[in-house]
């Protein structure tokens, strides 16, 4: 197939519902965790969860770089804007995002009372600001246009957005920016996909079944399949890396059930359009020369987790916000009726929350999974997904 209709088919997608409900076993359940918010949207946007066999359930994961970012992370992000003067430059996802004290970056921009786009510099040199933006570019060209103001570009995501902002600080230091720092939020698949298989049960919330993984697509077209084969060795637990077209998910969706049924646990590639065994090793030579392992990282839902994201080496400390401002990490709790946590571990489903869709809802979110576009509560929100709720048991 070439053409995007042609990964949307109906015909196509029935003949792989009816090649599912023909693999399923009767006398067994199937358990799979879809990491990816792409994914989990894909799912929700095409009702993939409508032509499943009644045995075979999806999970959603922690596969969004929005949702799994813990308060204390936004608090500092407005707090470089908002205590320190500086430029602060974000995605548009992070805009909205709870923080402390009912403050997010969106609710930080409107009090410190500046447009975003302006490029006027304020008569205040002290009064910072906190600009959307649509690429790691417009944050550099920003610091450029003002040479006496600090600007802070807000750098999250997984392995995938993590080579551009290698780019981003390598091109500031060619053109001798001074002015220009990155608040480096870019954090790690395999250690959350070992941490959920290394902790099943959580004491405040309960514990998740998972017989399989369904793999992140763009992570892997960056880190290849090989680091998900430890997972399938170590813990048995097969792995398809699939593509985001519904047709992929299907698809990917009976390899995993023909792994379980015969008891295999290798990681498979369904992905092949993109994805290789050894992923783009041009852009992790370039990661691995800009950045290196954080000893410690919070993650939401999670917890502390060793070794999960990534810090910026000493030879680049001049574009290491964190090094470079008084701004430091303090953990602040989750809301307390707000369910996000069990839901990025798949604990819970976002129905689950007794928040959601009534006090929780995209136009006012309590938690980062209503906020994101691939957070699972906005997903199974925007397309209306509340009839499995009836399945939940």
């Amino acid at each position: 197939m070439k053409f995007i209709d042609e990964f949307r088919d109906g015909n196509l997608a029935r003949g792989l519902a009816a090649a599912m409900r023909q693999a399923v076993r009767a006398d067994r359940d199937y358990h799979f965790m879809e990491f990816c918010g792409g994914h989990t949207h894909a799912i929700s946007r095409y009702g993939v969860n409508d032509l499943l066999p009644p045995n075979v359930r999806m999970i959603h994961g922690p596969g969004c770089p929005v949702c799994v970012l813990p308060i204390g992370r936004i608090d500092m992000a407005i707090a470089f804007a908002r205590d320190l003067g500086v430029i602060l430059c974000s995605y548009g996802d992070p805009m909205r995002v709870p923080a402390s004290g009912g403050l997010s970056l969106l609710k930080a921009k409107a009090g410190l009372g500046r447009h975003a786009g302006s490029d006027t510099v304020s008569k205040d040199k002290h009064r910072g600001e906190i600009r959307m933006i649509y690429s790691g570019a417009d944050a550099l060209a920003i610091a450029q246009q003002n040479p006496a103001r600090e600007v802070v570009f807000f750098a999250i995501g997984f392995e995938t957005t993590t080579p551009p902002t290698a780019v981003l600080i390598k091109q500031a230091q060619a053109l001798g920016l001074g002015n220009f720092s990155v608040f480096c939020c870019h954090v790690l698949t395999p250690s959350a996909i070992a941490s959920i298989l290394e902790s099943p049960e959580v004491r405040q919330w309960g514990s998740v079944r998972i017989d399989g993984f369904i793999g992140p697509a763009h992570v892997s077209t960056i880190i290849g399949t090989r680091p998900y084969e430890f997972f399938a060795e170590e813990y048995r637990k097969p792995v398809v890396i699939a593509g985001f077209e519904p047709l992929d998910v299907m698809q990917s969706i009976l390899m995993l059930i023909r792994q379980v049924n015969t008891d295999r646990a290798v990681v498979e590639n369904q992905f092949t359009r993109a994805v290789t065994r050894d992923g783009n090793r041009k852009a992790q030579r370039l990661v691995a020369e800009v950045f290196e392992l954080r000893r410690s990282f919070a993650w939401r839902g999670l917890g502390e987790l060793p070794y999960s994201a990534l810090g910026i080496r000493k030879e680049f400390a001049n574009f290491d916000a964190e090094r470079r401002f008084a701004v430091r990490y303090q953990a602040v709790a989750d809301h307390p009726a707000c369910d996000c946590g069990a839901i990025l571990r798949g604990v819970k489903r976002p129905q689950e929350c007794r928040i959601f869709g009534s006090v929780c809802t995209p136009e006012n979110p309590i938690g980062s999974c209503m906020v994101s576009s691939e957070g699972a509560c906005a997903a199974h929100y925007s397309y209306g997904r509340f009839a499995d709720v009836a399945a939940v048991s």
